[in-house]
């Protein structure tokens, strides 16, 4: 059961469904949001009945924002998130400096904190198996290396102050709430809008690459039930399904009523991934944890919702 519930990062994509579940399944608990608004927007948090203050958690502005709160549970997602930032200083300060902050800070509260961690720390896989937690990073940029950098000082972290830290590792996320990310939304978001616009869908040839797509609803369930282990750790939030882009334009077409033909184009990015599969064995051996939104059933409903004809 929680009380004071901190969310930082809570007006952007996964934190503001995240918000508004917390919201719904304990209409007790006080929830306060802390963003800076870099990579957020105010229309995602319609409906929210707690607080909301900007906040640069980078900053030592955390440390007197929250007041008296008291959080039992702090859900950490504030970060830079687009990946094509090659700041790399800019990065490391906000991701980490930002991560020490609220674990500090945390410590001062004697409270447990889940945060987000990320698959593109596993960089670009070349055996198509599904990737387990302890598996070596192999980072291809300073996102993925500030994600890295992250997980190493929770762990270190844990054992010294004693307080429980859980790394919940996304893949590829994609659902309502995401139109504000703009071109870095989810490929799923911008394949549809390229669609709807009546254009045939671009992709990196030949659409044969495969991604962990996952709905930003298992997503909120899995980083709520997170809170719930046993100890610090880290486990991996995917679908447990490996789907090609090809795949999702088909899906899209089925949904849409159309029938585009993909566009190819080659690949600027040295840094691509070209496959990723979460291994989802211990998340579910240790909290019970299995993923309900196969890629068809996400795709569905998340075209109904940007099609009006599902509220989200």
């Amino acid at each position: 059961m929680f009380h004071n519930i901190l969310i930082t990062g809570g007006a952007g994509f996964i934190g503001s469904n995240l918000t508004l579940k917390l919201q719904k399944d304990y209409p007790d608990a006080k929830i306060l949001i802390l963003d800076d608004f870099s990579s957020a927007n105010f229309k995602n948090l319609r409906g929210f009945k707690g607080i909301v203050l900007p906040c640069d958690v980078s900053t030592d502005e955390i440390f007197f924002k929250v007041g008296d709160f008291k959080p039992d549970i702090i859900f950490h997602l504030a970060s830079i998130t687009d990946t094509t930032v090659t700041d790399q200083d800019l990065m490391m300060r906000k991701n980490v400096d930002g991560f020490r902050n609220v674990l500090e800070y945390a410590h001062d509260e004697e409270c447990t904190v889940v945060y987000a961690s990320s698959a593109s720390i596993y960089g670009n896989v070349k055996e198509n198996l599904p990737l387990k937690e302890n598996r070596d990073s192999f980072p291809e940029n300073v996102y993925a290396f500030s994600k890295h950098i992250m997980d190493n000082i929770a762990m270190e972290f844990s054992e010294k102050a004693g307080i429980k830290v859980v790394g919940v590792r996304y893949f590829n996320v994609y659902g309502p709430k995401e139109s504000h990310k703009g071109k870095f939304a989810s490929m799923i978001y911008q394949l549809y809008l390229q669609m709807k616009s009546g254009n045939r869908p671009r992709i990196f040839k030949w659409g044969q690459q495969k991604r962990d797509f996952v709905y930003v609803k298992d997503v909120v369930e899995a980083t709520i039930i997170a809170s719930k282990a046993p100890k610090s750790t880290i486990y991996n939030v995917g679908s447990g399904q490996a789907t090609s882009f090809n795949e999702i334009i088909q899906l899209l077409n089925q949904n849409l009523g159309t029938n585009y033909e993909p566009e190819y184009f080659d690949c600027p990015y040295d840094f691509y991934q070209e496959f990723t599969q979460a291994d989802m064995s211990k998340i579910k051996e240790e909290l019970g944890f299995v993923p309900k939104y196969s890629i068809q059933r996400g795709i569905k409903e998340y075209v109904d919702i940007l099609e009006g004809r599902l509220n989200e």
